[in-house]
């Protein structure tokens, strides 16, 4: 079943495989089963989920992030060697990095969305999580690739990731924006970030401060472009076709309202108002229109910057895991959770989390790169130069029983 942790797709039986499985089984992968999320992707915290909440292998006490805890919970805690997840606002990278594996976001158009149920259809991508960089590079090289099926997907040639990942990369140049060390950011996450860049500095990278003038206004325009997406994307969802169907109605319209107010979550239903609101008669020029003039000022942004530098590195997440339901009555810090995360998207651009420490109470911590469009290859060989220089990829969960 495909339910999306939703109750409105309780029952639901796909009746094709996604182009992504139908890759992973040409290329004889092992499925083992599908993994919890926040109900539609829509979360940081995997507590959206209509039917259990995920906890973090680290501390149980904690969220493993979001939306796709699920996945990155999964193979934090070797329950499985690699995972899927979608990526619309971070929800690969920012669950990867409070749960310290892998975590990977491909370029807009790199990785099929066939077959995957849409959040936000211009930001969504699917993409790989890994214990290490290499997995992560094997299996964005098994799902990349045109598909006809997906009028997004782009027809470029997948290079051999898994082929390059150990190729140091010559003359590499990391900017860090200014902008992603403000005040907000925890003070270990910001170290672990500072230690990364002066292990890339031993390797002979370049090291220069870059900024992202309109990257404060990411948060912002994502939860009108994300939600406005949303309102239209789940309009399918009325209790005809397929999915939940109120029990009692008295009319056509009251089985509308009462079969969507009894399917869909509180978040979902909060991100289906701002996005009807914001696309409102009255109101589009006002909210959307302005959202999608200023993601094209955000996307600028990164243009100019790679022309400059070739990967960015910033933070994943602006603090460590957060507690269960530390944050589940304040929509707002919960949004901002994605602030390091978010502008990725707006702008489609690929961006990979790796481990990168622990904070004093054992905690995961994650740096976050990010490159040009189609990049990756140059994301996964940085990534892995990262990597080779420390051991905070191997390291387990407490409890966790390693078999041989």
């Amino acid at each position: 079943m495909t339910t999306c942790a939703s109750r409105m797709l309780e029952k639901f039986v796909a009746p094709y495989d996604a182009h992504v499985i139908e890759r992973l089984r040409a290329a004889d992968a092992v499925l083992l089963g599908k993994t919890n999320m926040d109900e539609f992707a829509m979360g940081s915290s995997t507590e959206n989920s209509a039917y259990q909440i995920t906890r973090n292998p680290w501390d149980l006490e904690r969220t493993p992030g979001g939306s796709s805890g699920g996945s990155a919970a999964a193979v934090s805690a070797l329950m499985a060697p690699l995972s899927l997840g979608s990526d619309t606002g971070g929800s690969i990278r920012q669950p990867a990095g409070l749960c310290g594996v892998v975590g990977m976001k491909p370029t807009y158009g790199r990785v099929s969305r066939f077959g995957l149920i849409a959040y936000a259809s211009s930001l969504d991508q699917i993409g790989p999580f890994a214990r290490d960089v290499k997995g992560a590079a094997l299996l964005l090289e098994a799902i990349a690739g045109h598909d006809g099926r997906d009028s997004t997907s782009v027809p470029h040639d997948v290079p051999h990731y898994s082929q390059t990942v150990d190729h140091p990369l010559e003359g590499l140049k990391i900017g860090y924006a200014k902008e992603h060390f403000a005040p907000g950011l925890d003070p270990e996450v910001e170290r672990s970030v500072k230690d990364a860049l002066n292990i890339y500095k031993k390797l002979g990278a370049t090291i220069q401060e870059i900024s992202l003038p309109h990257q404060k206004y990411a948060v912002a325009v994502y939860y009108l472009v994300a939600p406005s997406e949303a309102s239209s994307n789940l309009a399918r969802y009325d209790g005809v076709h397929y999915g939940h169907r109120a029990a009692q109605f008295d009319s056509m319209v009251d089985m509308y309202s009462a079969s969507r107010g009894e399917g869909f979550g509180s978040e979902v239903k909060r991100r289906i108002m701002l996005g009807t609101y914001a696309l409102s008669a009255g109101y589009y020029d006002a909210y959307y229109l302005k959202a999608l003039k200023v993601r094209r000022l955000i996307r600028n942004d990164f243009d100019e910057a790679f022309g400059e530098v070739d990967i960015i590195a910033t933070p994943v997440n602006p603090t460590p895991a957060f507690k269960i339901g530390e944050l589940v009555n304040d929509p707002l810090a919960m949004y901002l959770s994605d602030i390091y995360t978010i502008s990725a998207n707006l702008a489609g651009i690929p961006g990979i989390s790796v481990p990168a420490g622990f904070s004093s109470g054992g905690l995961p911590l994650g740096l976050q790169l990010l490159g040009a469009p189609f990049a990756e290859g140059k994301l996964l060989r940085a990534a892995r130069m990262f990597e080779r220089e420390t051991d905070w990829h191997t390291r387990i969960p407490p409890n966790m029983v390693v078999t041989k």
